[in-house]
């Protein structure tokens, strides 16, 4: 979960005065941050350095990375008539730097890459909202009471979010992870009603490239049977529900990804080690575990802490 950025010196000196959507338009410093993790830490896999906002951007939205805020529009869409403000996206034509960077790194890789996109209601919470936001009211607001308005802009995000990760996939991504950071805000009816079909439509509109489809949300707990029926291979989980219970509610069919606290992280080595056995005595050895956190590294994560983490893991999983 977000391997690269800004808990790595390295990561910041590369950056430079850049931000996420600017770096994500270079395949060469793509490439680069990419693999600076992997330079540090033996890890199993390496995550396609991007932003769930690359798409929109693409498309014409007026959208920026705030540093300390996060992703902001300069004009929301909140009528059906803002709905004409997004253009068209075909991924090569508008978005050919992350077909480049992916084809880059896929020659330069040991390991398999993963790459990803934002789902449709968390891409949605940012273009109503206008950035990020506590309780989504706008976004939950028009769901509810515009009915024809949310179809139309989740038919549309849906649209674009499937190209994005089919280009990634036939660029060389080994498996992808479709974030719904913010589905965890929603009861289950309203998610089922109001979010399942558009992730579904992704996720099986990936079916016949052959890769694993993994499946993220935020607090999704009580979300889980109803994410499993979107149709991926495996679902994350964050750190609020253990990791044995989260498995029991998904079913051992459903492979299943996290779930260490990234504060866990933050302090002594010995805090780290201790939540993260914990993490691994709950998996109880079994298959389709990928041990992972359970959101992103933070910032002020000390990278000898990761370095140790993945070397603890693969001591104590080792087969």
């Amino acid at each position: 979960m977000r391997q690269a950025g800004r808990y790595l010196p390295e990561y910041l000196e590369a950056r430079g005065s850049r931000d996420v959507l600017a770096l994500s338009r270079d395949p060469e410093a793509v490439v680069e941050i990419t693999l600076q993790p992997l330079r540090r830490f033996d890890a199993d896999a390496a995550i396609l350095f991007s932003d769930i906002m690359v798409p929109l951007a693409a498309a014409g939205l007026d959208v920026r990375i705030e540093s300390g805020v996060g992703p902001v529009m300069g004009e929301p869409i909140r009528v059906a008539e803002d709905l004409a403000r997004i253009g068209s996206f075909d991924p090569a034509e508008h978005a050919p730097y992350v077909g480049e960077a992916t084809r880059l790194l896929v020659k330069e890789l040991q390991v398999p890459l993963i790459g990803f996109a934002g789902a449709p209601f968390t891409l949605a919470s940012y273009l109503i909202e206008g950035g990020p936001s506590r309780d989504h009211r706008r976004t939950k607001r028009l769901m509810r009471d515009e009915p024809s308005f949310w179809v139309r802009l989740m038919d549309r995000l849906s649209e674009m979010v499937l190209a994005h990760l089919r280009a990634q996939v036939e660029a060389g991504a080994a498996a992808v992870q479709l974030f719904d950071s913010w589905a965890g805000a929603l009861d289950p009816e309203s998610y089922r009603r109001h979010v399942l079909p558009w992730s579904r439509r992704i996720l099986e509109g990936l079916a016949d490239l052959g890769v694993p489809r993994i499946h993220f949300g935020v607090g999704t707990g009580e979300l889980l049977p109803a994410m499993r029926e979107a149709g991926a291979e495996v679902l994350g989980v964050d750190w609020r529900v253990p990791l044995d219970a989260a498995w029991e509610r998904l079913g051992p069919e459903t492979a299943v990804q996290g779930n260490l606290d990234p504060t866990a992280c933050t302090g002594s080595w010995e805090a780290c080690e201790r939540e993260a056995l914990a993490v691994l005595e709950r998996a109880g050895g079994r298959p389709g575990h990928i041990f992972n956190l359970g959101h992103g590294v933070l910032p002020e994560t000390p990278p000898d802490n990761l370095a140790r983490l993945v070397d603890l893991v693969h001591e104590r999983t080792a087969r």
